[in-house]
């Protein structure tokens, strides 16, 4: 005759001891066993603290309509500039000459931020003055709001060289933002938002751009224009200025922060529980081992012993 299971159900076994046993200690020992070691199997891991994170943003960019441009002439040593700072065009007057400006920063997308900056500047020129080299410095107050309130001063450079003298330069490229160190996640940070080039300053040095470059790198943000498409053509006609022409993108951004506390710990217990269930398990079963086969002396109550001393 066939058999089949009609019912089941689990025991519940109660394993009592006094304080000072061995099983008592056997069991502090397999709690400390249990939740100690996995905290060091995720901090030697690297990853049981989230210290540094990225978020994407779309940073607020805006063209402070002031710039630094230097063209490069045929003759050796010879150049021809312009700035919108008063004291450098007083420092370099005999070679100073005003172009023509414009600029705009259209809002396709209509989310109330500027996607880019159009700039186009024409300088006028002699006949017999040929530009082999451009340097245009261009000026940005650039801000960030998501986690921390974040606004700088910064800088987009654009440079050319060419054997041959030109009549226009055209650049494309992206403003996009360098970091040595990470924003915090929250407050106001302005420690950049004072002027790159010191425009009360007497002396000529302040305007070298050299040293333009070197204050400006120490920066632990920054930004940096990546124009990887440059036109540069010859062939300027009489009495036509040298053209440039940039478009420049403000697109989204991957920025560098510092995680807040409740962050950290959010992921730092989700990695902490993963390596624990499994040590909870493997030490479930050893302790299932121990105390059924009595490797450490208990008393055993079971619960038909129990009913009956009821």
């Amino acid at each position: 005759m066939a058999v089949y299971e009609v019912f089941a159900h689990p025991e519940l076994r109660r394993y009592k001891t006094h304080i000072c046993t061995k099983a008592t200690l056997l069991t502090f020992v397999v709690l400390f066993l249990v939740f100690i070691p996995p905290l060091f199997v995720v901090y030697r891991s690297y990853g049981f603290w989230k210290k540094e994170e990225y978020y994407r943003e779309v940073p607020t960019v805006y063209f402070k309509k002031q710039l630094l441009v230097i063209f490069e002439l045929e003759q050796e040593g010879n150049f021809i500039t312009y700035s919108t700072y008063q004291r450098y065009n007083q420092l370099q007057q005999q070679n100073i000459r005003v172009p023509l400006i414009q600029s705009r920063e259209p809002d396709e997308n209509g989310d109330g931020k500027a996607d880019g900056l159009e700039f186009k500047l024409e300088m006028p020129l002699q006949d017999s003055e040929k530009v082999v080299g451009v340097k245009l410095l261009l000026f940005f107050e650039y801000n960030l709001h998501r986690f921390s309130s974040f606004s700088m001063e910064s800088l987009a450079y654009i440079n050319h060289d060419s054997p041959k003298a030109g009549a226009r330069l055209d650049v494309y490229g992206e403003l996009n933002i360098r970091q040595k160190q990470p924003l915090g996640h929250r407050g106001s940070d302005t420690r950049y938002s004072g002027s790159i080039i010191d425009t009360t300053s007497v002396y000529a040095e302040t305007y070298d751009l050299t040293d333009i470059f070197k204050k400006y790198t120490d920066r632990n943000v920054t930004t940096q224009l990546n124009a990887p498409y440059s036109v540069w053509k010859s062939g300027r006609g009489a009495g036509q200025p040298f053209v440039i022409n940039s478009n420049i993108t403000y697109t989204e951004q991957m920025i560098l922060y510092y995680p807040g506390f409740w962050y950290m710990i959010k992921w730092g217990w989700v990695q902490y529980v993963s390596v624990l269930l499994i040590f909870l398990y493997v030490f479930d079963r050893i302790k299932i081992f121990i105390f059924q086969n009595q490797l450490v002396t208990t008393m055993v109550e079971k619960p038909w012993k129990r009913e009956k001393m009821s």
